[in-house]
C-alpha cells in the first residue's frame, strides 16, 4: 500500500510570499463561507467546514480571517452568491484534469478555465467527460513525524482506510468518501489533527508523461491554480522518477 502519490493536488507557489498567502487565505475563506451556507456552523456536523478549518490551520491563516469568513456566512452575505463548479478536460499528453471551484460568475470562470486549457495544448470537455476515470475518495494527510509507518498503517486500516501511501515526508491515507469523518476522527484521537482532510479524486489509471509534456502540463495547472475561483486541480499523470524534481 505504499508508494509515490499519483493524485495529490498540485499547488505551485511562486511570486511574493505575501501575495501567495493572500490568495490562499481568500480561497479558504470562500470555502468556509460556502461550507456553512450549505451545511451548518458546527464543524463536528459539517465535514466540509471541518476540512476548510484544517486547511486554515495548516496554512497558518489568522483567526481573525477565519472569524470574518464565518460571520459573513452567518450574516447572509447577500452581496455574493458563490456556487460550486466543476470542469473536466484533457491536458497535454492526454492527461485527464478535474478542476473544482467556487464562483459568483459561472460564465467568467468557465471562459477563463477554457482559455487556460486552450493555451497549453488542452481541451475542456463536457460534464463527466473525464470524472469516470477517477474515484471520489476521502483523503487524509499526515506528516511522517507523527508516528512510525507501521503505527499509522495499523491505525488507518483499523479506522476503515482502504489505502496508505507512504512518501518521504508524508502519509497519505485513502478511505471511502462517506467514511472520511469517521476515519479522520479515529486518527485524530491517536495522532492529532491531520495536515489535510478532504474529499478528493483518485485516478483509476495514470498516464505516463515525458519531461517536455510535464512542463507544459505544470504550466496549465499553475495557471488554473492562480485563478481566484479555482479551489483544487487534480490530474491523472504519472511522472518518471528521474523527472520528479520538476514538481
Amino acid at each position: 500500500m505504499s508508494g509515490h502519490s499519483q493524485f495529490k493536488n498540485i499547488m505551485y507557489r511562486k511570486g511574493a510570499q505575501d501575495a501567495r498567502r493572500a490568495k490562499v487565505f481568500s480561497k479558504i475563506s470562500r470555502e468556509i463561507t460556502v461550507a456553512i451556507k450549505e451545511g451548518s456552523a458546527d464543524p463536528e456536523c459539517n465535514t466540509r467546514l471541518r476540512s476548510a478549518l484544517i486547511s486554515a490551520r495548516s496554512e497558518n491563516m489568522p483567526k481573525d480571517n477565519v472569524d470574518r469568513a464565518i460571520k459573513k456566512a452567518l450574516g447572509g452575505d447577500v452581496g455574493v452568491d458563490y456556487q460550486s463548479v466543476r470542469y473536466e478536460g484533457y491536458g497535454p499528453g492526454g492527461v485527464a484534469v478535474i478542476v473544482e471551484g467556487l464562483t459568483d460568475n459561472k460564465n467568467r470562470t468557465a471562459s477563463e478555465v477554457r482559455s487556460a486549457f486552450s493555451r497549453f495544448s488542452g481541451s475542456l470537455g463536457e460534464a463527466n467527460s473525464v470524472s469516470f476515470q477517477f474515484d471520489h475518495i476521502g483523503y487524509i494527510l499526515y506528516n511522517t513525524r507523527v508516528a512510525s509507518e507501521d503505527e499509522v498503517f495499523e491505525a488507518a486500516i483499523d479506522a476503515g482506510a482502504t489505502d496508505i501511501i507512504c512518501g518521504d515526508n508524508s502519509f497519505e491515507i485513502i478511505c471511502p468518501m462517506e467514511q472520511l469523518s469517521t476515519v479522520r476522527e479515529s486518527l485524530t484521537g491517536k495522532f492529532g489533527e491531520p495536515t489535510e482532510a478532504r474529499i478528493s479524486w483518485k485516478p483509476k489509471n495514470t498516464v505516463p508523461v515525458d519531461a517536455e509534456t510535464a512542463k507544459t502540463l505544470f504550466k496549465l495547472i499553475d495557471l488554473l491554480e492562480d485563478n481566484d475561483d479555482v479551489q483544487s486541480v487534480v490530474a491523472n499523470f504519472e511522472l518518471p522518477d528521474e523527472f520528479v524534481d520538476l514538481c
